[in-house]
């Protein structure tokens, strides 16, 4: 099978359905978005062994913990890519958002208490998850406009995701030669 199909030439595309839609689709942005935040996850799962000072427990926990999110944005791109109506072939469901909850829980209980905002800096896993962070944050504005056609969890669960990669970022800066930087306002 080639991975080329010359059917996209033109600006088009096929969501799940079959149904064709411009490349310019705002569902098509919208999965396109989420696919990319997978990427930059991948990118920070490749820099991960780069003078972390963890166990190498803690750094199966942290990259089992992507990888569940890099399959669970793969039911994001199948939530988004399906037409209202349809039958989504792998939705986001209640465990989905539990599981991204209760990772954020264990790492919340490990950093330091947050009293600031912090500078998305440190360690270059770290700068990677902020990274992600942010396209996660951009595909959640994206998916606002499929609200009412698409599964509310789907909302939900990016939502909960920029946090956890908010959280997981400050977590393995703890063990990294870098010293979370804060930023107050009125400083």
């Amino acid at each position: 099978m080639r991975i080329y199909t010359r059917t996209g030439d033109q600006g088009e595309t096929s969501l799940i359905s079959g149904e064709r839609v411009p490349k310019s689709d705002l569902r098509v942005e919208a999965y396109g978005t989420s696919d990319e935040a997978n990427a930059v996850i991948g990118i920070s799962c490749s820099v991960v062994d780069q003078g972390l000072t963890w166990s190498l427990s803690e750094r199966k926990k942290f990259l089992n913990c992507m990888e569940m999110v890099q399959r669970l944005l793969f039911h994001v791109g199948s939530e988004l890519s399906t037409p209202k109506g349809k039958e989504v072939p792998w939705p986001i469901t209640q465990s989905h958002v539990d599981s991204v909850e209760d990772a954020i829980d264990q790492w919340e209980e490990k950093v330091p208490k947050l009293e600031q905002f912090i500078l998305p800096t440190g360690h270059p896993t770290v700068t990677h998850l902020h990274h992600a962070r942010t396209i996660i944050r951009r595909a959640e504005r994206i998916a606002v406009g499929l609200k009412a056609d698409i599964n509310p969890l789907t909302l939900t669960f990016l939502n909960r995701l920029s946090d956890l990669l908010f959280v997981a970022a400050r977590y393995v800066n703890t063990f990294s030669a870098y010293e979370e930087k804060g930023f107050r306002p009125d400083q």
